[in-house]
Order: C-alpha cells, then structure tokens, then sequence
C-alpha cells in the first residue's frame, strides 16, 4: 500500500477508516524543482505587490490599479472599469478561466495543480520554512517522534510563528485589493482599522495557516474537486508524470557488486526501489504503483528519480513526463509521436477564442451610458380629471464617464405622452436630466397621455436618452397601462 500499511485480509470485513499519516516530503533538486521555486516567487511577488500598483484615473477617481470597491459597486483592473450591470464580463473571465484549465489539462494533465494554484504555492512556502527552521525530512520525522524539550518547543514555536506571520501578510494583502492598499496600511500602524477589515484579515490568516500549514495534500486529496473532473479532460495522448514500469520493473535493490548484465539476467529492471519518488512527493504518492488522481504533476518525482538514475549509471526518464500511449509504444519497441494538436484540444482552444473574441469586442465596443426604467406598481395609473391617465416611474440613469452630462429624455410608442420630472416645473419636449461624472442618479418620471389615444389596457413605450455633446443614446422598454378602453 502508498502508506505502507498491509492489504486487508482475503475475507476480512472492509476497513472503512483509517487515520492520517502525515507526509514529510524531502527537499529534491533539479529542473522541474528550479522551475516551480521561479514561477512560486513570481506568483507571490504579483499577489503581494498588485495592490500597490497605481493607475491615473482623473480626479475623485481610486489610483489603485487593482481593486474591487464593494462601496461603489465596480472593480477596476488598469485602465477597465466594471460596473454592477456588467457582471457579464466577470462570466465571461470564469469560463474562460475554466476552458483553459480544461486546455491545459488536456495538454498535461494536473500542471495548474502542480505549479500555480495558490493552495500548492503557499503549502510550497510553509514547507520551505519548515524545512528551514526544521531541517530536512529525516530530521522532521525525528523531531516528530523525539520527546518535549525546551530545544524542540523553541524550534516549533519558531515555525509556527512564522507561519502565522505569513498568513497575517497574506490575509493583509487580500484586504487590500478590497480597499486602498497605502491607507489600510496607514490606519493599520495607527490601530484605526474597523471592525469589517479585522474580521476579514482574521479569517484569510486563518484559513492560510489551516490550509497551508495543516491540510496540506488533505485539500488537494479531499476539499477540491479537480481532481475528479480532470478525469473527463485526460486521455491517452496527455502528458502526465509516468513511470516507465517496461523499463523499471521487476524492481530491486541493486548490490554493490552486481552489474547491470546480472542484473539484467535476474530478471529485474532499472528501478533499485530507492523510494525517493515516494519521499520527495508532497501527495505521498508512489507513481511506480500507477497513474493516480490525486497526483498534481508537480515533476520532483522526475528530478528526483533522474539524480538516482545519474548516481547509478543508468538514463534518465525511467520517470518522466510522458503519455499512456507513447510509454505503451516504447514498451512495444515502437516509435512515438506526440502533438498539442487532437480533437478535444483544437475544440478548447476554439472556445477560447471565440469567448476572448467577443469578451474583447463588447469591451471595447460597450456604450457609456446606460438607464433603466422601473414603473410604479402601486397605483397602476391614475385617472386625472381631465380624463387623462398617467403613469409613475423611476428613471435611473448611469453615467460611465468622468464628466458631467446632461441627458434629453423622452418618450415613444404612446400618441401625445407628456414627459414630466417630478419636482420640476412642467418642460414642453424632451426633458434635461443632469447626471453628475461616474455616478447613478435616479428620477421620479410621470408620463401623461389623453385616454382616447390608448387603444388597450396595455401599450409598449420606449424611454429614449441622448446626450448631444457625445453622440451617446440609451433606450429602456417599458409599458403604459390604462383601464380597458370602451367598445
């Protein structure tokens, strides 16, 4: 078994539970190592420095380049501006987050996983500190198993007060982005932070020192469910960490003295059942026994296999990022081929594009004005005395840009409607409504219309809204009612 735990007896009633066996993986150096300790850095750098990153709007405008301003309803990202109406585009991000992870996984397996998910590049770092402040794997474990001394309390309360501490700069830097970075820092040095920002900042220390601290591989193995899509998103032609078992198997350890023609003539294969695939591997998975879900592509297996192979005078690659069918192919002596490009992956890709098409040309395309329209629902309408009948509504108006305008608002669809702003002397025509810059402004609006030009209960209008200067124009469908004209 991985774990290292007997099978169940032939006959035995099936063990339903079993406790956690802690994983302590071992440091391992080489090419896939260097590549993920780069791109850990790189990640870590972006998340802590973006939100002090500055971004020139115009005046009374937020300068930080990234935030989401709860307050205002918007999310900005440089020079793009999201308003609540337009939470579309945050859809449109999701699916094209998730076809790409289906894309890449297709193309090799659990990387995402393995190199850029934030659960594995905080486990990453917190493993680095331990080790630092621990020693390496052999030493963990002895620490582990070693009786309560004031040299083993000083080196755990060492570890977890680092821990914390990154833990408190991480939920730190996630409040930010929900608020301006350089004055949360300010209030924060002058113990004047609300209620609100410390029950947040308290919650994503937490959950990063759990996380990354405790679960570990119980998040990947158990909490999140990739693991079983991915499933759907594999096939023969992906590349994924392989173990060559035609050219390691039957596995030995190797004797000092024995040459690899005995050993070959024994029967046994490449691998010297060393473990250190299983050592280094923070799932504790042994890739010897098989592909498994919860492996996360991570490649350290493959490194440290490779030093192993160099030690011993062997090629590298008996573990190595490989597809089931060229692996088959290789066993069989046949000649391998792979390519990026089959049905599901050119179907991933097309998608992609097609949605960062359209993501890209309704954003730059999108109109700066927007308005929306609620009629009153108590009363319907009113019968005036002079016949007429009016109706009530609420004009809210949305104004995108960073100057004020003035906006002419009228009516279609109902013969000889007056337009009337209440609060405001009666306007023949078209009424002006001024909306301040990067603001919504809301109008209570009636709409008057003699009884004989309605000729139902019901009758479609349309509120109509230009601004001249911009050429900018807006329309919002409604209806008119009225009581059920005479036959």
């Amino acid at each position: 078994m991985p774990d290292g735990s007997l099978p169940p007896k032939s006959g035995s009633k099936p063990q339903l539970y079993a406790s956690h066996v802690k994983i302590v993986p071992k440091s391992v150096s080489g090419f896939y190592r260097r590549l993920k300790w780069r791109l850990l850095w790189l990640l870590l750098a972006i998340y802590y420095v973006a939100p002090w990153l500055r971004w020139d709007r115009g005046p009374g405008a937020p300068d930080q380049a990234i935030l989401v301003d709860a307050g205002q309803g918007r999310l900005y990202f440089f020079m793009i501006e999201i308003w609540p109406q337009e939470v579309y585009y945050l859809t449109g991000l999701l699916i094209m987050a998730a076809i790409g992870l289906f894309l890449a996984t297709s193309l090799a397996g659990r990387v995402w996983c393995g190199y850029a998910c934030p659960q594995t590049v905080w486990t990453d770092l917190f493993i680095w500190v331990e080790r630092r402040i621990e020693g390496d794997r052999a030493e963990r474990i002895r620490l582990d198993r070693a009786p309560w001394t004031l040299a083993k309390l000083a080196r755990r309360t060492a570890k977890h007060t680092a821990w914390v501490l990154i833990s408190l700069v991480t939920g730190g830097a996630w409040v930010m982005y929900f608020t301006d970075a350089p004055t949360l820092l300010s209030d924060a040095l002058r113990l004047d932070v609300s209620v609100t920002v410390l029950t947040f900042v308290g919650l994503f220390t937490a959950t990063t020192y759990l996380l990354a601290g405790w679960a570990r591989e119980q998040v990947c193995a158990y909490m999140c469910p990739w693991p079983r899509i991915q499933a759907a998103m594999l096939d023969e032609h992906s590349l994924v960490v392989t173990y060559q078992a035609w050219r390691g198997d039957r596995r030995a350890a190797r004797r000092k003295s024995e040459s690899w023609d005995e050993r070959e003539a024994r029967g046994l294969g490449d691998c010297v059942d060393c473990a250190q695939c299983v050592q280094v591997c923070p799932m504790g998975l042994d890739i010897r026994d098989g592909i498994n879900g919860d492996c996360i592509n991570c490649g350290l297996c493959v490194d440290a296999c490779g030093s192993i192979m160099d030690t011993v005078g062997r090629p590298r690659g008996l573990i190595s990022y490989d597809t089931l069918a060229n692996s088959a192919a290789r066993a069989q002596g046949r000649p391998v081929h792979w390519t990026p490009f089959r049905p599901r992956t050119i179907v991933y890709a097309l998608i992609l594009l097609v949605v960062g098409a359209i993501m890209t040309g309704t954003l730059l395309l999108r109109p700066r004005l927007d308005v929306s329209v609620q009629r009153d629902r108590a009363p319907l309408y009113v019968e005036l005395s002079d016949g007429a009948i009016r109706n009530g509504y609420t004009v809210k108006i949305s104004n995108m840009t960073r100057q004020a305008h003035s906006y002419a608002l009228s009516v279609t669809g109902v013969p000889e409607a007056v337009v009337h702003v209440v609060g405001r002397d009666q306007q023949a025509g078209p009424v002006d409504l001024e909306v301040r810059p990067d603001s919504i402004a809301s109008f209570r609006v009636t709409v008057k219309a003699p009884r004989d030009s309605l000729k139902a209960a019901s009758t479609d209008i349309r509120f109509g809204l230009v601004e001249r200067a911009a050429d900018e124009r807006a329309v919002y469908d409604s209806v008119f009612l009225a009581p059920e004209p005479i036959r």
